[in-house]
């Protein structure tokens, strides 16, 4: 019979698949990749209990847990978890604690036969495990930043790195105003946690690890501070390129290779496409002034009938590049000034890429 676990960094560096048997809201406030949400009780029943826990103790909240649990919620609660050990013999489960809930949970499947570990301390114990981590991690990694104007090509240049981390990625988010990727983005915890598990495995081996500079939000997930002060004093490789060849570059992957996604409605791809690209627009409305926003927005609109019309993108290239100019690289120096880490290469991003492989060989 496999023993109760503490051996946090063993779960996280092997992606050991876990059974998460706290409520679904408790989830969704943040949890680890590899867990699966398989609750004891559900929201109401967590409610009716804590609230029982307050008015008469705890043997009390225990009772009225036990009274929840109908023959047929107990069934349904057992069929869920058998089948997760069925698909996940070695892994773990764990309520907010490592107590009442995970054992209760435990006694209910060894009632069954089925004997199955716990992680000694529950999420409360991992989550500050991965907290220091990070900690540690943004301490003693040798971070690289890839840095450079909006458009350069930073996140391609992060994805073809041997060692990186790709925060956008993590976050489901390109980081701007025109960032969303159609995709939810993870809650703050489920982002921070996603983050030190991957500086974690990094850890595992030498090397230098990059990261794309990005601002404080990447769309609503907030960098972590300790890593945000990190990546301000590591050194930076620059990727240099032309305003025409970031507008180009923009316009490929917000709009050809985003159009896709955006199919399968009521109205065309283009048309709802395009709605989108002009709500994001008005995200910087005050920033840009009343009649330059108005300016811009009269462009955004030709384009997007053109799109609609010929399935051509070329129009969006002049007000991206407008864009650029006026908005996104006079936001890009400013945060450039606070960063102290030293320039270790500049050059194109095929400059930069060649740089990288020398770094770097897969």
């Amino acid at each position: 019979m496999r023993q109760n676990t503490a051996d946090y960094k063993y779960l996280f560096l092997n992606d050991v698949p876990l059974l998460d048997a706290r409520a679904p809201v408790e989830f969704a406030r943040g949890a680890f990749p590899q867990a699966e949400n398989l609750p004891l009780l559900d929201d109401r029943q967590r409610e009716l209990v804590g609230t029982e826990y307050k008015r008469a103790g705890q043997q009390a909240a225990i009772d009225l847990g036990w009274r929840l649990a109908t023959a047929e919620v107990r069934a349904d609660r057992l069929a869920a978890w058998s089948d997760f050990v069925r698909r996940h013999p070695d892994g773990y489960l764990y309520c907010f604690r490592g107590g009442l809930r995970s054992r209760t949970t435990q006694q209910l499947l060894r009632a069954e036969g089925i004997d199955y570990p716990l992680v000694e301390g529950g999420y409360k114990a991992m989550r500050n495990f991965l907290l220091d981590e990070l900690d540690k991690q943004c301490a003693q990694l040798p971070l690289i930043v890839i840095a450079g104007h909006t458009g350069s090509g930073k996140t391609e240049l992060i994805q073809r790195a041997a060692r990186a981390v790709d925060l956008e990625a993590i976050a489901r988010h390109r980081g701007s105003s025109f960032g969303r990727t159609g995709r939810e983005q993870p809650a703050q915890i489920d982002f921070e946690n996603r983050v030190s598990i991957d500086l974690l495995k990094l850890a595992q081996a030498p090397g230098s690890v990059f990261v794309e500079d990005e601002s404080r939000l990447i769309g609503r997930c907030a960098v972590p501070p300790v890593l945000q002060q990190a990546m301000k004093a590591a050194p930076r490789v620059l990727v240099e390129e032309s305003v025409e060849a970031r507008a180009r570059r923009i316009v490929r992957d917000y709009v050809n290779e985003a159009l896709p996604r955006f199919g399968g409605g009521e109205r065309g791809a283009a048309e709802t496409l395009g709605e989108e690209l002009r709500n994001n627009l008005g995200k910087i409305q005050k920033r840009l002034g009343g009649l330059r926003y108005r300016q811009l927005d009269e462009q955004l609109q030709d384009a997007n009938r053109e799109l609609a019309a010929s399935g051509s993108a070329d129009a969006y290239i002049p007000l991206v590049m407008a864009l650029l100019r006026e908005y996104y690289d006079g936001t890009y120096d400013y945060l450039m000034e606070k960063r102290e880490g030293e320039i270790l290469f500049r050059g194109s991003f095929a400059e930069v890429a060649d740089w990288l492989a020398s770094q770097n060989p897969r």
